[in-house]
């Protein structure tokens, strides 16, 4: 957007306000500018924080129930929450393995339970099956090797 022109008073004493009110401004827009970047700042730790609690409740609830829960968090969410990892079993030969969530293509609102359907086995598929994986938790770190 380009400045406004202001005219310059005729008078040196309105040409002195002028050039005061217009220097406030200008502090006042850095302090707006540094006020708005700190509240950044803090909402995005805030939304942090939240996904790490949706994460963490959602894993509670697979460990308490015992079954893909629905609403899970989303992808986005549980990497941004810090569990880029999704523990999985295949159902037909026990495998456990770590997906990581980074590496998925997907999109924003993919929720983590959506994927149950999606992953595979790998050592069923290279026999020609092609069991569904049964999610266990999402992890902070990879725990099996792949």
């Amino acid at each position: 957007m380009a400045p406004k022109h202001q005219p310059a008073p005729l008078s040196g004493g309105d040409r002195k306000a002028l050039k005061k009110e217009l220097s406030k401004s200008r502090a006042m827009t850095r302090i707006f500018a540094e006020r708005s970047a700190e509240e950044r700042r803090d909402g995005e730790a805030l939304i942090r924080e939240a996904d790490n609690l949706a994460c963490q409740s959602w894993n509670e609830k697979m460990w308490s129930d015992g079954g893909p829960i629905d609403p899970s968090p989303t992808i986005d969410q549980a990497i941004n929450g810090g569990f880029p990892w999704l523990e999985i079993k295949c159902s037909r030969c026990l495998t456990p393995r770590d997906v990581d969530l980074c590496a998925l293509p997907h999109v924003p609102t993919t929720c983590v339970h959506d994927l149950a359907g999606r992953l595979v086995c790998q050592k069923c598929k290279g026999a020609g099956k092609r069991p569904g994986a049964t999610l266990l938790q999402l992890a902070p770190r990879q725990r099996h090797s792949s």
